[in-house]
């Protein structure tokens, strides 16, 4: 049976302060939530769904705060910023109106994903999923920052090209 290797680091604690970049595809990187026309990013209503949720991750966890992100035709770019949370209960973590409010970015990613999926299937359309996992990187260095912000901002100038779009698997 096949089993699934984890591509986060190992034995690093993913709710610590630090800024992590990451990407999240649609399932088989179909295109759901709109296309890029003349180098820009053109949303439609899934893509506004997407777009959402993700700029509402803030309101349901303590201490994180978004940085630049993009949603594509079939993936989210962003930077998720975790800065350090003074707790304020002997528990790791609380609940407060439902809502996780403390988090590891698996878990916010999981959230983000859970919430869309249940969006979008309400819209409609039940064909919709999300890839297993993400890609991250942990951003430890300022230039690395800058790149990082540079690459998401430009993406769209450069979908003829990424490796995500569809008409390019064979890349």
């Amino acid at each position: 049976m096949f089993k699934r290797i984890s591509n986060r680091l190992l034995k690093f604690d993913y709710s610590s302060p630090n800024y992590y970049f990451l990407t999240t595809c649609t399932e088989g990187k179909r295109n759901f939530f709109g296309e890029v026309v003349n180098g820009k990013m053109q949303l439609n209503g899934l893509g506004l769904i997407a777009e959402k949720f993700w700029k509402d991750i803030p309101n349901h966890y303590k201490g994180v705060s978004l940085d630049v992100f993009i949603v594509m035709p079939n993936h989210v770019h962003g930077i998720v910023i975790i800065e350090p949370v003074e707790a304020d209960t002997g528990r790791q973590y609380q609940m407060e109106a439902g809502s996780l409010r403390y988090g590891s970015l698996p878990k916010i990613i999981g959230a983000f994903k859970s919430i869309t999926s249940k969006a979008i299937h309400e819209a409609g359309l039940n064909d919709f999923s999300w890839q297993k996992s993400f890609y991250d990187h942990v951003i430890r260095k300022e230039e690395s920052l800058d790149k990082i912000r540079e690459y998401i901002l430009n993406n769209p100038l450069k979908w003829e090209l990424d490796r995500n779009n569809p008409e390019n698997l064979w890349m």
